[in-house]
């Protein structure tokens, strides 16, 4: 049994881990340092709070099973896969949350609340629990949405009704309602605590669901940051600094990432979260509009183009995802390279679906982070490009977003319409999760090559030869 002052030292010793875990995640160069970090931190903070207790049997049972099953769904789930895991897990995390608070207020004895078995819960960690509670339930519910969205199993189109921001904010002031119920309540009172539960559940969902699949990215790592802030509630309640710190730090820095998602897309947080990306207007508009003609080609042309081109930037996409042709562009790039091509990647930072995507597909296929470059970093040089190839980015590339009134006007954007030649591969002309149609695939200089991305880059790696 470990004393006070060790437990917290070892607690200290964890969260300077997890910290230097954030700091390796920052970049690519450092990220498996920082895993490694962050799963030493891990372990430690698991074994000294195991020294708290002495239910060994039911805790190391229950991660072992939990083990298990991450370990299974780890091995068999594929990158495309990668965004709606990452909501599935976001959802555990908050209900977690409050099935620890509803057990806290069960049994607040057994969880160091009171000192006696009757005594009253104390103001402040009625006020804790309530936050984490709530934060908690809104986390699981509106992952569950972005789940269902993600996998397809739900429609990526915002879901909208009259009256819905109305509802939202009676339903947010009926929660806080019950909440300081609970809170100024004498004893335990049961029936605001459920109440503000049910209602924080409903609200999650509420929230999600009338955001459109190009805020995708926008989404995870809010619920990201509301995973950590429902940890760190319930932290303060159960007066454990490990589950204080780990929760803040996953608060904070998902705050942070869902700021900067926010900004690349030119977008206010508070709009994401009050109304959604994409709209039926703007669909509507791509479908509806004047009939455009579009030149295609096919992979043996592109080959030429690029391979007698100075420099090539590829622009990855979710069709590159969804084809799994990460793996295949890498040798394309490789075969380009050896007939002295430049070769570089443009990366977007909400490509895909969730913040990274692209990152992460490029790194599994051990293509050099040196090749790798963000917007900011690549945007001057597309001018100067000969040909720029896009496999299946839509909104990112969109001109559009220059277009004043245009529904992404404002959004920054990989500027691959300044290039000399650009060729775009994807399966038709559809269009992205914005629901808008994309000049680009009309502009003179572009050639469409249509075609399962895997399928036409392998093509274009026989044709390059």
């Amino acid at each position: 049994m470990l004393s006070g002052n060790q437990v917290a030292l070892a607690y200290l010793v964890a969260s300077v881990f997890f910290i230097l875990a954030l700091k390796g995640l920052s970049s690519p160069l450092t990220s498996r340092r920082g895993n490694l970090f962050g799963m030493i931190g891990m372990a430690i903070a698991l074994a000294v709070t195991l020294t708290l207790t002495k239910n060994w049997g039911i805790i190391i049972g229950g991660i072992a099973l939990g083990g298990a099953i991450g370990a299974v769904v780890a091995r068999k789930v594929q990158m495309t896969a990668m965004p709606e895991l990452v909501a599935f897990m976001h959802s555990l995390v908050g209900m977690a949350a409050v099935l620890i608070a509803i057990a806290a207020v069960n049994n607040p004895l057994a969880f160091g609340i009171v000192k006696a078995a009757g005594d009253a819960i104390p103001m402040g960690n009625k006020l804790e629990l309530f936050i984490g509670t709530f934060v908690g339930a809104m986390t699981f519910s509106g992952s569950v949405i972005a789940f269902l969205k993600l996998s397809g199993r739900m429609s990526g189109a915002p879901i909208v009704f009259s009256g819905q921001h109305l509802l939202n904010l009676l339903m947010g002031l009926s929660m806080f309602g019950c909440g300081l119920w609970f809170f100024a309540s004498g004893g335990t009172n049961w029936t605001a605590f459920i109440a503000m539960t049910a209602i924080a559940f409903v609200l999650g969902f509420l929230i999600i669901v009338p955001i459109g699949g190009a805020d995708m990215p926008v989404v995870i790592s809010m619920l990201n940051s509301y995973s950590g802030w429902a940890a760190a509630g319930i932290g303060f309640s159960l007066n454990n600094p490990m589950l204080i710190i780990a929760g803040s730090l996953v608060g904070s820095s998902g705050a942070i990432l869902s700021y900067i998602m926010c900004k690349a897309m030119n977008r206010p947080f508070l709009s994401v979260i009050l109304g959604g990306f994409g709209t039926d207007s703007g669909a509507a508009a791509a479908a509806g509009g004047e009939q455009k003609t579009h030149r295609s080609g096919s992979a043996e042309d592109a080959a030429f183009l690029m391979g007698n081109a100075d420099s090539v930037i590829i622009v990855p996409g979710y069709g590159l995802a969804v084809a799994r042709a990460q793996h295949a562009v890498k040798e394309l790039a490789y075969k380009l390279r050896e007939k002295g091509v430049t070769v570089r990647f443009a990366i977007h930072p909400v490509a895909g679906r969730m913040p990274g995507h692209m990152n992460v597909l490029l790194a599994e296929a051990e293509i050099p982070y040196d090749q790798v470059l963000e917007m900011d970093e690549i945007n001057s040089d597309f001018p100067t490009t000969d040909v720029v190839l896009v496999l299946g980015a839509n909104d990112v590339v969109n001109p559009a977003a220059k277009t004043p009134g245009s529904p992404i006007f404002g959004m920054p954007i990989l500027e691959a319409d300044k290039a000399r030649t650009v060729m775009v591969v994807k399966r038709s002309m559809a269009a992205g999760y914005a629901g808008l149609d994309n000049d680009l695939f009309y502009m003179d200089k572009t050639m469409m090559v249509f075609g399962d991305a895997k399928k036409v880059v392998e093509d274009m790696v026989k044709a390059v030869g």
